[in-house]
This record gives C-alpha cells, sequence and structure tokens, in this order.
C-alpha cells in the first residue's frame, strides 16, 4: 500500500496532502519571496536548535534529507514559514497588478506556476509524516496533533482562494483551444476537478462551514493513527519456555528478541506486528494464549482505553456525511469514485458482492475441512476465529505437505531484495548500487542508487524492513521527493518500510512467502515511482485513484510466484541448495487453498467501508453493532472476522482509502488479466510486453486515461477470469 496518511485527499498538488506526494526538489529554484523573510522567522530559527536545515539547499548526494541534522524543534518553525512563502506564491499568482503578464490566465501563468509553488512545504512535509509513521514519539505525536490542522487551514485557504479558481475556471474552459498538449490539458482537467471536488465553487458560507469540517478531520485522522499505533504497541503476552509449544524456531528466536529489546531476559514476547502474532496464531498448540492474542489483535482500538477509537470512527463518519452534502453528492463514496476507475459505488459494490458469494462457498469447503482434522485430533469444541489460523495449518500440511516454516528456509532477505531487483532488472533494464553515503534516518535503512539501461541516474530507493516499537503496523511505499521536469531533471527519492521480526545478530532474517510477495507487492508501488516519466508532479508516479495505482504494484508480486525465479533465488539459507522442485509444486497446488477465507476477510472489511461511506444521513453509531448488522446481511461465517476492524482499519480512518478499500480486488482484475500477457508468451520476461508495461503502465502516472492504458498494454479490456482462477473460484 501507499503512505495513506500522505495521501488522505486527491485534492490537486495544493492542497496540503497532495503537496506532499508532487514534488519538486531540494535542487529546484525556490521561489521565495522577500515577504516571507521576516524577523519572526529569523527569530524562530534562532530557537530551534542551531541552523535549521529546512531553511538551507541540502548538499548531500541527490539532495536528499540530511536526517541527522534534522531536530524536533526544527519542524514547526519550517512548517510556519514554508506556508507563509507558499502563501506568497499563490498570491504572486493572482495579484495581476504586481506583474501584468498575469492578467490573462493561460496554463503557463496558473497552472504551471502552481505546480512549481509550495516547495519548502513538500520538503518538509514528506521528512515529518515519513518519520511519524517510522520514528513516531510523544513528542513528535503531539507535534503532529498541532500540525495537521495548520496544513488542513493552509489547504483550505488555497482550494478556497476565489482569484485563483476563477484563473483556474478560465484555463479548463479554454483547455482544448490554447495549443497544450496532452499532458497539460489532463493537468487541467484533473486541477479544475479537484478544485471543484473540494468546494471551491461553493458560496462563502458554506465554504467557511467545509473548512471546519476539513480542519476537524484532519484533527481525528491523526488521533485516529496515534491511537492506533499506541493501542498496538501497548498490548504484548509474555511467555515462558513451557508455552511454546508448536512454534517453530524461527518464532521462538523472534519472540526472545522482542524479550531482550524489553529487558525480560529468559522470556518470550509476542506482539500485535502481524509478523510476531501470526506465526503465532498459525503454530501455537495453547489455546487459551491463542485467544489472547487474537483478542489482542482483533480490539486494537477497542479496549476502552485512553487509545479507544470507537467514537473517532462515529465522529469521522459523520463529518464525511456532512461534507459529501456540502458538496453536493449524494453521500461519501459519491464523492471519492466520481475520480477513479470504478466511477461509481455501484461498480464497486458490484464487484465485490461478485467475489463474495464464490468465496463464502469455498470458506465453507474449508471449514468443513478444518473441521474434520479437529475430529482427527479428538477436539469436540466448536471451530471458532482464533482456531482458523492453527488448524488451517494443519490441513496446509497433511494435504499438501506444505509447513510454512520449512517454506521460510528458503526466502532470506537478501535473497528476496536481489531477485526483486533481477526482476526489474529483466523487465526494465534497472541497475541497484548500494550507497552508505546517503543520510539515513535509522542504522538498518538501507540505500541504493538506481540506473537506468544507459547507466543513467534514475533516483534513490531506500529499504526499511524490520519492526520496532515507533513504527506503525504493515508495509507501505512513499516518497521523500517525486519525479518531474517542470523545474529539470529531478531525481524521484523513494521509500520501502516493512516489519519484519530482526533477527538476532549475526543471524539470518527468514520470511514467509506470504511476506515475500509483499516486498514485491511494495517494490512494485516503488517501481511505479522511480520509473514515472512525466513534466508534471501532480500527475507523477502513485497520484493516480487507489483502483488504478495497486495495478503495477500487484501485478508484480506474480513474479516472485514463478518457478524460475524461486530456482534462482529461493536458496536455502544454510546450505545455499535451490528450492526443490516438489516444494515448488506443492507451493503452486496450495496457492488457493484457505482463499475462501483471506477472500471473505478482506472483502468484510470492504463491505463494511462502503456501508459507512454510502450513508446519506448523519447517524449516531455502534462501531460494534454497524459491523455486525452490515455483515450478518451478508451471511458472513462467525469463524472470520474483518481483515481490519473498525477500530484499527487505518486504511480508511487514517489514510487515503476511504471508500476504496475495495480497489485492491479491482486492481486484482486488472494484475491478474494483466500477468496472463506475460504467460501467454511463454515468457515472464518478454521484451514486447516489458515495453508496453513501461510505455503505459509504469512510466505515465496519471497522463493517461487509465481504461485506455490498460488496453494499449493488454491489447483489449480486462476479465474477471483470471481473478477468480487465481483464487480457485468458478469461472462462469
Amino acid at each position: 500500500m501507499l503512505l495513506s496518511r500522505l495521501q488522505k485527499l486527491t485534492f490537486f498538488g495544493l492542497a496540503m496532502t497532495a503537496l506532499i506526494l508532487s514534488g519538486c526538489s531540494q535542487q529546484e529554484q525556490k521561489a521565495t519571496t522577500e515577504e516571507s523573510k521576516t524577523t519572526k522567522d529569523a527569530e524562530v530559527e534562532t530557537a530551534a536548535a542551531g541552523p535549521n536545515p529546512f531553511f538551507e539547499t541540502w548538499d548531500t548526494p541527490f539532495g536528499a534529507p540530511p536526517f541527522a541534522k534534522i531536530h524536533m524543534d526544527h519542524y514547526m518553525p519550517a512548517f510556519e514559514r514554508a506556508m507563509k512563502e507558499h502563501k506568497a506564491e499563490i498570491d504572486a499568482i493572482t495579484n495581476t497588478d504586481a506583474d501584468p503578464t498575469f492578467k490573462d490566465p493561460n496554463f503557463e501563468n496558473t497552472i504551471a506556476k502552481m505546480e512549481l509553488s509550495g516547495e519548502a512545504l513538500r520538503s518538509v512535509s514528506r521528512v515529518f509524516f515519513n518519520l511519524a509513521s517510522t520514528e513516531s514519539n510523544d513528542e513528535m505525536q503531539a507535534l503532529q496533533s498541532k500540525i495537521s490542522p495548520m496544513l488542513s487551514r493552509h489547504s483550505n485557504d488555497i482550494l478556497f482562494n476565489q482569484a485563483l479558481f476563477n484563473r483556474i475556471k478560465k484555463v479548463h474552459e479554454t483547455r482544448n483551444e490554447s495549443g497544450l498538449n496532452a499532458e497539460q490539458i489532463r493537468l487541467a482537467e484533473r486541477v479544475y476537478n479537484d478544485y471543484v471536488r473540494a468546494g471551491a465553487a461553493l458560496d462563502d458560507a458554506k465554504r467557511e462551514e467545509l473548512a471546519t469540517i476539513n480542519e476537524r478531520i484532519a484533527t481525528l485522522t491523526t488521533t485516529f493513527g496515534q491511537n492506533q499505533l499506541n493501542d498496538t504497541r501497548a498490548w504484548s503476552l509474555v511467555l515462558e519456555e513451557s508455552d511454546l509449544d508448536g512454534l517453530p524456531q524461527a518464532v521462538r528466536d523472534a519472540a526472545a528478541s522482542q524479550a531482550k529489546l524489553r529487558d525480560m531476559p529468559g522470556k518470550y514476547v509476542i506482539t500485535l506486528n502481524r509478523s510476531s502474532v501470526e506465526p503465532f496464531l498459525q503454530y501455537s498448540t495453547r489455546r487459551d494464549l491463542r485467544k489472547k492474542a487474537f483478542d489482542g489483535w482483533a480490539l486494537r482500538g477497542d479496549n476502552g482505553n485512553e487509545f479507544d477509537n470507537n467514537k473517532v470512527v462515529e465522529e469521522i463518519v459523520q463529518l464525511r456525511v456532512k461534507r459529501a452534502k456540502l458538496l453536493g453528492y449524494k453521500h461519501h463514496s459519491d464523492l471519492v469514485l466520481s475520480n477513479t476507475m470504478a466511477e461509481t459505488p455501484e461498480a464497486a459494490m458490484n464487484l465485490l458482492k461478485k467475489v463474495w458469494e464464490p468465496a463464502i462457498k469455498q470458506a465453507a469447503k474449508e471449514k468443513a475441512w478444518l473441521k474434520e482434522q479437529m475430529a482427527k485430533d479428538g477436539i469436540d469444541h466448536e471451530l471458532e476465529a482464533h482456531d482458523w489460523r492453527f488448524y488451517a495449518e494443519k490441513v496446509r500440511k497433511e494435504k499438501f505437505e506444505l509447513d510454512q516454516g520449512e517454506i521460510a528456509q528458503y526466502f532470506e532477505l537478501n535473497n528476496m531484495i536481489e531477485a526483486k531487483f533481477y526482476v526489474a532488472k529483466q523487465l526494465f533494464g534497472l541497475t541497484f548500487e548500494e550507497r552508505n553515503d546517503i543520510p539515513v534516518y535509522n542504522e538498518v535503512v538501507r540505500v541504493w542508487e538506481v540506473k537506468d539501461a544507459e547507466g543513467n541516474s534514475v533516483g534513490l530507493f531506500y529499504g526499511d524492513y524490520y519492526a520496532r516499537s515507533t513504527k506503525r503496523t504493515g508495509a507501505w511505499m512513499s516518497s521523500f521527493r517525486v519525479q518531474q521536469k517542470l523545474a529539470g531533471n529531478v531525481k524521484p527519492l523513494i521509500i520501502n518500510n516493512m516489519n519484519l521480526n530482526k533477527p538476532a545478530e549475526g543471524e539470518p532474517t527468514l520470511m514467509s512467502y506470504s511476506d515475500a510477495v509483499t516486498l514485491f507487492h511494495e517494490f512494485g508501488h516503488a517501481l511505479h515511482g522511480l520509473l514515472s516519466d512525466v513534466t508534471y508532479p501532480t500527475l507523477a508516479g502513485t497520484n493516480t485513484p487507489r483502483d488504478w495505482v495497486e495495478f503495477p504494484a500487484q501485478l508484480y508480486e506474480h513474479f516472485i510466484t514463478q518457478p524460475q525465479m524461486l530456482k534462482k533465488f529461493a536458496l536455502h539459507y544454510k546450505t545455499g541448495e535451490q528450492i526443490p522442485d516438489a516444494l515448488i509444486q506443492r507451493i503452486k497446488d496450495a496457492s488457493t487453498f484457505n482463499q475462501g477465507f483471506a477472500t471473505v476477510e478482506y472483502t468484510a472489511s470492504a463491505l463494511v467501508d462502503m456501508a459507512y461511506h454510502r450513508m446519506t444521513e448523519v447517524q449516531d453509531i455502534d462501531v460494534r453493532a454497524f459491523e455486525d448488522k452490515i455483515l450478518k446481511e451478508y451471511n458472513k461465517p462467525d469463524e472470520i472476522i474483518m481483515r481490519h476492524r473498525s477500530t484499527h482499519f487505518g486504511h480508511i480512518f487514517a489514510g487515503g482509502y476511504h471508500s476504496a478499500y475495495y480497489a485492491y480486488m479491482w486492481s486484482e482484475i486488472l494484475d491478474s488479466d494483466g500477468f496472463d500477457a506475460f504467460l501467454e508468451t511463454k515468457d515472464i520476461f518478454d521484451k514486447e510486453t516489458a515495453d508496453r508495461l513501461y510505455k503505459y503502465i509504469f512510466s505515465r502516472g496519471d497522463s493517461l486515461n487509465y481504461l485506455d492504458a490498460y488496453k494499449s498494454f493488454r491489447g483489449r479490456a480486462p476479465t474477471t477470469d483470471a481473478l477468480l482462477r487465481n483464487r480457485g473460484f468458478a469461472v462462469n
């Protein structure tokens, strides 16, 4: 996934959250005005810990952030000064008396100038919000709570600037008669539509009300994310040696490492990071402890404590209902999906329903297999949610002779990093050179310079692969700078984050097959950012709707599942022997096992997301009762819960996937059908297919119509056949 906190809105790049993702570089010329260089700025700089790095040009390689020089008290002065600079840059566009050449609005003096504005704000925002997700602490959270509403007010001031909107409207009205190229026309359309959807066309009273709502939502989404992180890291399950029955050695070692970090020698600790709790639920023979771990996982943000998110969820949903009404939409889903591939909530719901029924049937078959296994084991209690993973693992071993612990021995992190780089070279001619001279914010972060087939530098790729208490859960891609050509040949700085268990000193990092797929997924996002080749930052890289942006990432996953890749890179961590053909075949045979479960838990979350955001009236919400009511209507099995319950559903309440969690399934139609384009050639690295993939997908950002781009790559529109086949469901 993408770092959602940086993408909460898709409003044009001058809305703050889009600014973070659109990007001018530190190497660009700053449009700093004399008005911004006030005495107050000098005073706040002096108050900070030494010279403020955000007030200086970074002399690091690639103009990368100089993390060691950045301190907590640099951020607020930098945000304040950057917002002031940005306002001055926007005022310069609308102040036609100061510059007569701006009197008649055109693309260059309006849209292009807007694209260049706000560079200083992008710079500090990208650093701050990236680190807020990876190096969080009480001081940073307190600062984030102050900054978020400030940024919302700043964003509102720009989005609701009527002089600016009138210029945008004029450019939009004349776009087809002004000699603009296709990318410029698309940008003019996107800017205008985003401003209208943001409320720029409302009257003064409604804009004022909308600004208040936006500011409150910004505060609440920040609170939600902080509560989610704090409640997650507040929980742990401390075990004795006698509690470890059934756990593979790798899981024991990871638990021992967690205990060591907590200064608890001789103990073992399970945390709510997925890489810790999920293997415990798969392997622990202690049903009582599995229930404790499962409840901890399921009840994040729903414990009635200081980090409880129930009221936060309720208020966010209510405010989104009000905002949609103000903007003239039936509900929030109509607002969000009006600028996506799906286009309407009905189209998204039709997909979810189409997948739901076969998933329910498959889950019923899987439940029967699990019950059979329980009977063999002499177990007579009912199958419950905290039992599913444990018995599914036992069935997997028996049916397919597949042991996840055995598989992990062939998936070592460095080999998998080499594997994902190898695919990028075969498809796109890229090479990766590790750089030790690039500043990092944590010693575990690694950095590579990316070069194209001619040896030209493409950008930097950062990898932050390990879990820690300061880091939010999950895996994601983000950026410190995005590609663009408007202010010169600006190189992207892209980062992937994961939450693998850090091994003991000197030990290899082993991962599950699922983690290896996730590694490839996030690198697919990274390549989408690195290979971007557009002029304007608002259209660059991953700045696309959710149901398109997941397509390149999910397509990239397929490569690590292919036998030739596994035989080359899935090497035993001790012996170096390649993974046996028989094990590859068993992995393939088991690839659709438990897909009923996986599809139900995912789709349940997506259905609840859509239910929240298709509300047409403000209403009181009891979160648990709401979830139960919606999922009862769809006959969800009791033994399977939502993948993300509402109180920790950061995708939709702290990020940019609200009314868009369906996007993973929508994109799966594209990636399943799209990867078939390679399979049909009998060569997973077929050059012609790879060239089309680059030309129409990875390099184009948001510069093409999405369906047209897909058809140009695939030669036709997508079908759902490959998706259903890959999940083991019947194809009609």
